[in-house]
């Protein structure tokens, strides 16, 4: 598989290769916080090959299993949130006043209709997000700076912004920010690489 891609894309791969090494190498973020990110971009794109290599990959820079699993529970938060607060779009749609924007921040002054009409869901849904992003064997820190990279790996507007300012709150950097949201693009350029062995298997077939 690997050969054919050679000869027919070297030059893609060559940087597609030096990419992904880049993006992984610690900078302001470390290799194992690096890995980390990358375990939990896995997840949100439920790509099986990723999530294997790179929990090994996590597992040698020295991350436990117990932060593999919060920073899941993370991934699962930031997703649950990007429905929740995309629900205020679901509320514009019904509103004759609202304007033409789609994306607004002002929105989200909207999330307590969500409690309104679905209270006992939606106070489930905050303490689950609450206790998801609690301290533990990640820091508040890590938990938000991997809310960031999800945020942008799931394309959530709103999430990009709550997450943001919480990172920083709790002392990321925007260059640990920044080098966040470029693992969360290697693994997703890692993703739709992988899905290159089925392409030529059916080609061949």
């Amino acid at each position: 598989m690997t050969k054919e891609i050679e000869e027919l894309t070297p030059q893609q791969l060559k940087y597609f290769k030096k990419f992904s090494e880049v993006a992984l190498t610690e900078g302001a973020l470390s290799s194992k916080e690096k890995a980390i990110i990358a375990v939990a971009v896995a997840t949100a794109l439920t790509c099986t090959n990723c999530l294997d290599g790179h929990t090994k990959q996590a597992k040698m820079s020295g991350a436990s299993l117990q932060q593999l699993l919060e920073a899941v529970f993370v991934v699962a938060a930031v997703e649950a949130g990007g429905a929740v607060t995309h629900s205020t779009n679901m509320h514009n749609a019904i509103d004759d006043e609202v304007d033409d924007v789609l994306y607004k921040k002002s929105n989200l002054e909207k999330l307590p209709l969500l409690n309104n009409h679905a209270g006992s869901a939606f106070k489930g849904y905050i303490g689950f997000s609450k206790f998801a992003m609690k301290e533990g064997a990640l820091s508040i820190k890590m938990k938000e700076t991997i809310a960031v990279a999800i945020a942008h790996a799931t394309l959530c507007p709103y999430c990009i912004d709550v997450h943001t300012r919480n990172a920083i709150k709790e002392g990321a950097t925007i260059e640990e920010l920044s080098e966040a949201v470029l693992v969360a693009a290697a693994i997703m350029a890692g993703n739709a690489f992988n899905r290159t062995e089925q392409i030529i298997t059916s080609f061949h077939a």
